[in-house]
């Protein structure tokens, strides 16, 4: 288990978040009988909201095409970077782009509803902002949290292996808040046991009441 080092005040660190178009994202969640536009942006309301917290807004990076969610976040004094549109790495490296020269950056995909604020600090503190290092999803193949102060992003199927490659740290954190992502419904459910933030309670509280009036109907 990694230790904390705390030599970085976490003011310091710099986060980017690629959130595709919610209109969009994540279409594996059609299954779990959620209305999926308004649940891709619920997630992606409480990711950003424990980033925030964690860092403050003026150190979050938000590269998105999604209008409404750059314009509600670009007010809370968020950093809104332009969706390039090829793919989730050159979006990435948009935001990174971005960052002033020298500071500590990372990475954070923006699909974790269970996230909190405490969570990604501690994260954080653990990997420390002098090396280059990531968190892997809980099933362990993924990436949820790419750090350090120059990297070339490897996000997508087999990141985990990718980023070790390039020589990162791999931090098996017991933080399943944050290595909880979600683009199906076993993993939705799965963060639903370890509690989502209020925008995806609501989403899926509002679902089931619609699904109960269409029964009743």
């Amino acid at each position: 288990m990694a230790t904390a080092n705390h030599s970085a005040p976490r003011q310091c660190w710099h986060v980017v978040v690629p959130i595709k178009d919610t209109r969009l994202g994540k279409s594996r969640l059609a299954p779990a009988g959620v209305e999926r536009t308004r649940l891709s942006r619920a997630i992606a309301e409480d990711t950003l909201a424990a980033v925030t917290q964690a860092v403050g807004p003026g150190q979050v990076w938000l590269v998105t095409s999604d209008e409404g969610l750059a314009s509600r976040w670009l007010a809370r004094g968020v950093h809104v970077v332009g969706d390039p549109g090829t793919g989730l790495n050159a979006a990435i490296a948009a935001g990174l782009d971005r960052v002033p020269l020298g500071s500590p950056r990372a990475v954070l995909l923006g699909d974790l509803p269970s996230l909190t604020g405490v969570d990604l600090v501690a994260a954080l503190d653990a990997g420390g902002d002098g090396a280059e290092w990531f968190v892997p999803d809980l099933d362990g193949s993924g990436t949820v949290l790419r750090a350090g102060r120059s990297f070339v992003p490897r996000f997508g199927p087999g990141s985990a292996d990718a980023h070790a490659a390039q020589g990162a740290r791999r931090l098996e954190l017991d933080l399943p808040r944050l290595r909880r992502d979600v683009d199906d419904p076993g993993s939705l459910a799965a963060a639903v046991q370890l509690g989502v933030g209020p925008a995806t309670s609501a989403a899926l509280q509002l679902a089931g009441a619609e699904r109960s009036s269409a029964l009743d109907g």
